[in-house]
């Protein structure tokens, strides 16, 4: 991803959740979306055999491709950028989490390109937490210095509810093979 390229409006994050669905998930996604792929769940091998394959993928529809991981795994794995903490990586694309107004504070302070903020709504990923609501994240959000990424329960309606613009989701985008 160029720096002057703007930072993608809808992104696919990838879970052992969603795994099943994912090269329909990301051959629907509009061109030029993001995906980040986590994956925690598998082995160093099998983690890299499953990034390539969606990588490919991602790459065929002009997707923006960050991997949970450093710097060092990113460029290994010709990814265009990192998701996690916001470590100082020259050329590569930062997105950071939070899940409050410090987080966020903190993701803008390290010199995150974007953060997810969540939970907006309730999710299967964090069941019975708290959520920021559509005011709460709307607050939060506004007074970001990083662009905001909704994630947390978001599907296209509730992104529609929410009226902002950059949204994320695991379940939201891929159909689910298994409860």
């Amino acid at each position: 991803m160029r720096r002057r390229q703007s930072l993608p409006l809808l992104w696919l994050l990838s879970d052992a959740r969603n795994d099943a669905g994912l090269e329909a998930g990301l051959a629907a996604l509009p061109p030029g979306s993001g995906f980040v792929y986590r994956h925690y769940h598998l082995d160093d091998n099998a983690r890299a055999a499953r990034f390539a394959v969606l990588a490919a993928i991602a790459r065929q529809a002009g997707h923006v491709i960050v991997i949970a991981g450093d710097a060092a795994l990113a460029r290994r794995w010709r990814a265009d950028g990192i998701y996690g903490p916001a470590e100082r990586s020259e050329g590569l694309l930062r997105l950071a989490n939070a899940h409050d107004g410090e987080e966020l504070a903190a993701a803008g302070r390290a010199g995150a390109d974007g953060v997810f903020l969540s939970p907006v709504f309730p999710t299967r990923s964090h069941p019975g937490r708290a959520t920021l609501g559509i005011h709460g994240f709307h607050v939060l959000a506004q007074g970001s210095r990083v662009p905001v990424i909704a994630l947390g329960g978001m599907t296209p309606a509730r992104a529609i509810e929410l009226a902002w613009p950059r949204w994320g989701a695991i379940d939201g985008l891929v159909p689910l093979q298994s409860a």
